[in-house]
């Protein structure tokens, strides 16, 4: 499931025409603000929760606002979202982790980005398991070989997007493949690999062998 196009913020929607003072943190403006940004982001509940806090807080510091008053409303506006299923965190992080593997993230960079964004365990390890599932019936590994064995499948599929999408390992120019070997092993490891899978995707002798790895036998 593709995800919305990330949209750069912009002047804040609480900003008066032609004056820098936000206004007031009401409950119908933070509504509204959460609906504004639903229709930029898809989001967690604990990360537009942050969000909306901001504003809270804000407005607490310029117009002497109530902060409890506006949290409780935050409190509310995010329960009734997770009602009627505006917000939903399991469903999040099952794109965020696709969409992640996909750019050529591994797992753990995957967990770290969830966890950031206030994704509870529970819903990060569904996210985890399905992400697996989807590769193993993708590749046709063994989708019963056992949690590690199913992250391994998953990160070697990512890494192998990254490594062709970027040129490195065997999709370098042989001749520059071992002076590329720190820098290559460096890049894999910036996106959450760890090094045996770094190691393995550098010294693949070609790309057929490389992509042979998450094949079945």
């Amino acid at each position: 499931m593709n995800e919305p196009k990330k949209i750069r913020e912009g002047t804040d929607s609480q900003t008066r025409p032609g004056r820098g003072t936000p206004r007031p943190a009401t409950p119908e403006r933070l509504e509204k603000a959460a609906y504004h940004y639903l229709e930029r982001f898809a989001t967690s509940a604990e990360n537009l929760r942050r969000v909306l806090m901001r504003r809270v807080d804000r407005s607490a510091l310029l117009h002497d606002t109530d902060r409890a008053e506006g949290a409780r409303a935050v409190d509310r506006i995010i329960a009734r979202f997770q009602e009627v299923g505006l917000l939903d965190d399991t469903a999040y992080a099952q794109a965020r982790a696709a969409s992640l593997h996909r750019q050529g993230k591994g797992v753990r960079a995957i967990r770290r980005t969830l966890m950031q964004k206030g994704v509870e365990t529970a819903e990060i390890d569904t996210a985890l398991s399905t992400l697996a599932e989807d590769i193993a019936l993708e590749t046709g590994a063994d989708p019963g070989a056992g949690e590690r064995a199913d992250h391994r499948t998953t990160d070697m599929a990512a890494a192998i997007r990254y490594a062709r999408r970027r040129r490195i390992g065997p999709y370098r120019a042989a001749e520059m493949r071992e002076a590329s070997r720190a820098r290559d092993l460096a890049a894999l490891g910036r996106q959450g690999f760890d090094y045996e899978t770094a190691r393995r995707v550098v010294e693949a002798t070609d790309p057929e062998t490389l992509e042979s790895d998450i094949a079945p036998d």
